[in-house]
């Protein structure tokens, strides 16, 4: 039996956007997103980086014991080089629609309160919007700002025809109503692909979203790009949270995968796992999926981005994935590094999306 723990992923990768100096209350900047992240070696898995102990009621196949003894040979899924590619590309349709009827895709965000993660990741899309021509617009408010005052600069935004994406800074002040200020935001305006309508369109057979969250779309376009396929593969995703668990089950089904979650209630999680063709992990757990779980040549997509105490780092800590990379990359015939995987395709999504709406309102193919 398997003793598990699971949070809800919430990394820095599906925050949004920007701080700055406020001049009445709003503060307005010209382009917004992103320099890849780093790459840096596989993280090693060691208990003490582990919040999670994991009992195996059975040993190792000779198969799986085989595959774990022999040198990585999982190939790298370079979220970082992709991610340039997608970039370069809306680089070329930002001018293209510029010079072909003179229109600038715009992304506007809502920031309330100084949250220091918050300000590192909205640093992150500024640059990266910045690097592709996307003009950005920011809004910052104070902590103790009014729900009232938040839905007005969405409603404006929503009004702005220079603007053709929102975001929404979260987490919000807890005095507010998220799911209020989010339904809030136009759906044709809904970059982040979190309006429930839009979500409920991914989920429907023969309906089309306007938009997809950017975290799980970056995951598909992984597979794809590395002409990796879904049709008929056996899924597994580990977590279910609203923002990458369930879109991205939602999205692999949509490819014909048949797809199982595993969450929180799952029971044997590990031999549910281990059955998978492809694996999504998005939980938040630092090297909860150990090389035990993985079927030998199954295809992994790590969403986690973990910090994790290294007194030999100079920082003090090292980032890892959700998946045990050590283990799980002589096992797996494709593997997500972390960072470097995941993280730099979210961005992208997010800039493609931006680019996305502006086409789709100003009816430029």
């Amino acid at each position: 039996m398997v003793s598990t723990i699971f949070s809800h992923c919430s990394s820095s990768t599906t925050a949004r956007l920007l701080p700055m100096s406020r001049q009445h209350g709003v503060v307005y900047l010209r382009r917004l997103a992103v320099g890849p992240l780093h790459v840096g070696p596989p993280s090693r898995c060691s208990p003490s980086t582990r919040t999670l102990t994991l009992h195996s009621s059975t040993s190792p196949s000779p198969v799986l014991a085989a595959s774990m003894a022999t040198e990585a040979s999982a190939k790298v899924i370079d979220g970082k080089s992709v991610a340039k590619q997608i970039r370069d590309e809306t680089t070329a349709e930002v001018c293209r629609m510029k010079d072909a009827i003179g229109v600038i895709p715009g992304l506007a965000v809502i920031l309330v309160g100084d949250r220091k993660d918050s300000a590192t990741y909205v640093r992150n899309k500024k640059k990266a919007c910045d690097s592709v021509g996307i003009n950005s617009f920011e809004v910052r408010l104070p902590e103790d700002s009014t729900e009232q005052e938040v839905l007005k600069f969405i409603s404006d935004f929503n009004d702005d025809p220079s603007v053709h994406g929102i975001l929404v800074q979260l987490p919000l002040p807890s005095h507010m109503n998220e799911q209020n200020i989010l339904n809030a935001v136009s759906l044709e305006k809904d970059v982040d692909g979190f309006h429930p309508l839009n979500i409920g369109r991914l989920a429907m057979r023969g309906r089309e979203p306007l938009f997809v969250p950017c975290t799980p779309k970056g995951c598909i376009e992984l597979l794809h790009r590395y002409g990796i396929g879904i049709k008929g593969k056996r899924a597994v995703v580990i977590g279910r949270s609203n923002i990458v668990g369930m879109p991205a089950a939602l999205l692999l089904q949509r490819e014909d995968a048949t797809v199982s979650i595993v969450h929180s209630r799952t029971k044997n999680p590990e031999e549910l796992t281990r059955q998978a063709d492809i694996i999504i992990s998005a939980v938040g757990q630092p090297n909860m999926v150990r090389g035990s779980w993985i079927k030998p040549g199954a295809v992994i997509i790590d969403v986690g981005i973990n910090p994790v105490e290294d007194t030999q780092s100079p920082r003090g800590y090292r980032l890892v994935g959700d998946v045990c990379y050590e283990e799980a990359c002589k096992i797996a015939s494709a593997i997500t590094p972390v960072p470097g995987g995941v993280g730099p395709m979210t961005i992208a999504m997010l800039l493609s999306n931006t680019l996305i709406s502006a086409k789709r309102i100003h009816n430029f193919q």
